[in-house]
């Protein structure tokens, strides 16, 4: 594997230097601006799963900022590795402490992820235009499962992962948008994932982070 090896994925890049992405990467500010907002909300309340959701979603903005500056093989892995890492720890923390599995059964429900996203992609890719972001859409999928399952049980935590979704859903479909709409919009629309994907952790955190305290005061 060539580490170095450019990528030319975005509307915005028209060459490799760089700042060829200037909006793709402030940003990404976002995502640091999201982790801030959730610190405060979490941390002394002794939520250390919600907290290692803050530092991962804070890896998710420096990753994402590298790999629209360098845009090299090495930095699109720094880009992705964080975005898998909360998807799997968020699964863990839902199926532990929503669901009340015992950590071992949480972690097995974590792992099926992979499984799941192996048989999905396929299919999302099969829909014209969706492209590369086939590979996010069995995200949004897969929390509104979870949201559908958990409706009678925790009516409003399931509410509050259904929001997600749909911020979700949103934040994929500009991704998508991004090159086919490259001629209308040059600056594209790549940095909207940015902004909603920012918005839709930080929810997704603090609709835990909301569980467990209604949890504790059940």
């Amino acid at each position: 594997m060539d580490w170095l090896q450019e990528i030319d994925g975005y509307c915005e890049r028209l060459s490799p230097a760089y700042w060829a992405e200037p909006i793709n990467a402030v940003t990404n500010a976002a995502f640091l601006v999201a982790a801030w907002i959730m610190w405060r909300r979490v941390r002394g309340q002794g939520m250390p799963v919600a907290i290692a959701l803050v530092v991962i979603l804070v890896g998710i903005g420096v990753g994402s900022y590298m790999f629209h500056t360098h845009a090299q093989v090495w930095a699109a892995i720094a880009d992705t590795t964080p975005i898998l890492l909360f998807i799997l720890v968020y699964i863990f923390a839902i199926n532990r402490d929503v669901w009340h599995m015992r950590p071992l059964y949480a972690f097995g429900g974590t792992v099926l992820f992979v499984p799941y996203a192996v048989v999905t992609v396929p299919v999302f890719q099969l829909i014209p235009g969706l492209g590369g972001s086939a590979a996010y859409a069995p995200v949004p999928l897969l929390i509104l499962i979870y949201a559908a399952l958990l409706r009678g049980r925790v009516p409003e935590t399931a509410r509050g992962l259904a929001i997600g979704a749909t911020i979700l859903i949103a934040s994929v479909t500009f991704r998508a948008l991004d090159e086919p709409l490259c001629g209308q919009i040059p600056l594209g629309t790549h940095f909207l994932w940015h902004i909603l994907n920012a918005i839709m952790l930080g929810w997704m955190i603090e609709v835990y982070r909301r569980h467990l305290i209604r949890t504790r005061q059940a």
